[in-house]
């Protein structure tokens, strides 16, 4: 893939793996042959590809830019994916590691995104009633988008982020709502004056 790119195009600025994903399977019933399949698509395939921009983007007097797509199953419990999670864990290593190793000429950042909206997750979460209740539980009401990810990527990739590597940008509309809220403001209902100031 790299080497088209390179004879295409004469150079290789970006590379963005953006390959990746997990179906929900129970960790205590995962073979051990859908563990290594998940793991390599999610970790492997991240670092040979970018493996391979490097050896390209290092003979590049400008250099190049690297974007790793991970998750926010990566830095919080991943309970149904577990070693979805772990691998995106370790993308973010992955990517402070190489970042220092290939700096200066090369930066390397990843991008952890939440909860965005695509038919699969439409698939995921039980169409648009689902979805309508699981962006209740984001501070920002909302799904990110394909095109919230894209601008994030541009923005890593461009020199508007030229002094950022080793970076793991989250993007996820301000995470998940801390479950002792909902369990407060059910317990203490309706009446304001009952809610901690």
């Amino acid at each position: 893939m790299i080497a088209a790119a390179h004879d295409r195009f004469g150079r290789v600025d970006v590379l963005v793996n953006n390959a990746g994903g997990s179906p929900e399977v129970p960790s205590a019933s995962a073979s051990p042959r859908f563990s290594s399949s998940i793991v390599a698509l999610n970790l492997l395939a991240p670092l040979y590809c970018a493996q391979a921009a490097n050896a390209v983007m290092q003979e590049q007097a400008e250099g190049g830019s690297i974007v790793n797509i991970g998750s926010v199953s990566g830095i919080r419990p991943s309970p149904g994916t577990a070693a979805y999670g772990a691998a995106k864990a370790g993308l973010v290593n992955l990517t402070q590691s190489l970042a220092i190793e290939w700096a200066p000429r090369v930066r390397v950042n990843c991008l952890s995104a939440g909860m965005v909206a695509t038919e699969a997750a439409d698939d995921h979460y039980g169409g648009p009633e689902g979805m309508a209740e699981v962006a209740a539980t984001i501070p920002l009401g909302r799904f990110g988008t394909p095109g919230d990810v894209a601008g994030l990527c541009l923005f890593l990739c461009s020199p508007l982020a030229a002094y950022v590597t080793g970076a793991n940008l989250v993007a996820h509309g301000g995470g998940e709502r801390p479950a002792f809220l909902h369990a407060v403001e059910r317990s203490l209902g309706d009446n304001p004056s009952s809610k901690p100031v």
